[in-house]
């Protein structure tokens, strides 16, 4: 079965149409109209081993809430959409990663219950031109419409760009693992309720 979505939004703010394959490959065709954030994108598809189009448009006259916020609820609502319901995943995903003097740890619980605990403390707002504050933005549009628990901790990190390299790595990491296939659940949910929520 394939686990796939397409998700189109369009407001008076932004314009956004994203594609998802669960079962890809890592390769990535990113066009939000920001540079820095494409970047992250593309990270997330590499290292989630998962296929992602997207072609976007903001008011990034104004600033990049916006676009940004919106690619995380597209985002969101592919994921949920490409999962159908969640049931036999694996469901958790962990990863640690490093970029250089940056850490950042990812916990994911395709549970249904959306919840964001984000701990980044960085010392500069900025990595070139990009404000990193609008990654919690991102990941909080996210779990919210995917049905994710999400615990994001920088552990380590000087360097704005380094620390949201090792934080987007690690999600797609954490991601690939919680949504993998799990046999031994026979179509299941993992949960001893029988259902996720």
């Amino acid at each position: 079965m394939k686990r796939t979505a397409t998700v189109e939004r369009k407001t008076r703010e932004t314009d956004i149409r994203l594609h998802l394959d669960l079962d890809g490959q890592g390769t990535s065709r990113v066009d939000t109209g920001i540079p820095f954030f494409d970047h992250m994108l593309q990270l997330l598809s590499a290292h989630g081993f998962l296929d992602l189009e997207i072609r976007a448009r903001g008011d990034t006259q104004i600033d990049d809430h916006h676009t940004v916020e919106d690619l995380g609820i597209c985002f969101g609502a592919a994921l949920g959409q490409a999962l159908e319901g969640k049931s036999g995943i694996r469901r958790y995903g962990f990863s640690l990663v490093p970029m250089d003097e940056a850490l950042a740890r990812i916990a994911i619980d395709m549970s249904n219950r959306p919840f964001l605990r984000y701990r980044v403390d960085l010392k500069s707002s900025k990595a070139g031109a990009f404000d990193v504050g609008l990654m919690r933005e991102f990941f909080r549009a996210v779990v919210t419409h995917a049905g994710m628990t999400l615990h994001v901790d920088l552990l380590e990190g000087e360097d704005a760009h380094h620390c949201a390299e090792s934080i987007f790595k690690a999600f797609g990491r954490a991601l690939d693992q919680a949504t993998q296939p799990e046999e031994r659940l026979n179509g299941h949910p993992l949960s001893t309720k029988g259902t996720l929520s």
